[in-house]
């Protein structure tokens, strides 16, 4: 969704008010989980639905 909307990480880690590490964390799909009020900040500035930037994968046990 950032190249569709021509934005840069560091752009939106600024809007959304959390450092570009914390961004590539949840970019990479090593956070554990996102805060609602965060996901909301993202589709809200990035035009975007949930499901535009989150995928389900089965964790391996």
């Amino acid at each position: 969704m950032l190249a569709k909307r021509k934005m840069q990480s560091k752009e939106l880690a600024e809007i959304l008010d959390i450092t570009p590490a914390n961004l590539s964390i949840l970019k990479t799909g090593k956070a554990k989980g996102i805060r609602f009020d965060t996901l909301e900040a993202i589709c809200k500035t990035l035009k975007c639905q949930p499901g535009d930037v989150l995928e389900y994968v089965e964790e391996e046990t």
